[in-house]
């Protein structure tokens, strides 16, 4: 079975969405943002549900939604948390090509100026550096490639992905 998704994944300030958009309009594919499903699901924003019903209600909801997902020839942009469900990523894999988004911590911080009303899966106590350093192993774990984006504009970041899977060539994968 050839794979013909391509899942993005990392921190929230990464870019997944809006690079999402812009690479499924050069190579061609849909584009399925899973932060926006889990809001039609729900009727609440993101924070709306960590507020009412803390982050780990968020997280169990995006894994019902994650593994809810049965999509071909899509860029599926996933939430900042996705990677907490071994489950979900191994489901979406089965369809995708998991494309890691890093980002080192200065540039997320520059693009995030709404930490705390974000809709964030964190605990209370937890600050965006605990949350990078917590997060960036589970992404490294899952990604079959990593595109470095610190300094890349979304566009380049598109081009990127693009020339990190033709080089990589993969089995059992048909994107581009």
């Amino acid at each position: 079975m050839k794979k013909s998704n391509i899942v993005l994944i990392g921190m929230p300030g990464s870019g997944k969405s809006t690079v999402g958009v812009i690479l499924a309009k050069l190579i061609a594919k849909r584009f399925l943002d899973t932060d926006i499903l889990i809001q039609n699901l729900t009727k609440k924003s993101l924070q709306e549900i960590v507020d009412s019903q803390g982050s780990m209600a968020l997280r169990k909801i995006e894994e019902q939604v994650l593994l809810s997902v049965r999509c071909k020839n899509h860029i599926i942009a996933t939430g900042g948390s996705a990677a907490y469900s071994h489950s979900a990523m191994q489901h979406l894999k089965q369809e995708g090509l998991s494309v890691f988004l890093q980002a080192d911590l200065t540039a997320l911080k520059a693009r995030i100026h709404n930490y705390e009303t974000r809709g964030l899966a964190k605990r209370p106590e937890q600050t965006f550096q605990d949350l990078f350093e917590e997060r960036e192993e589970l992404y490294t774990t899952y990604a079959d490639i990593t595109v470095e984006c610190s300094k890349l504009s979304q566009d380049q970041v598109a081009d990127a992905i693009v020339e990190e899977i033709e080089k990589a060539s993969l089995p059992g994968v048909d994107f581009i």
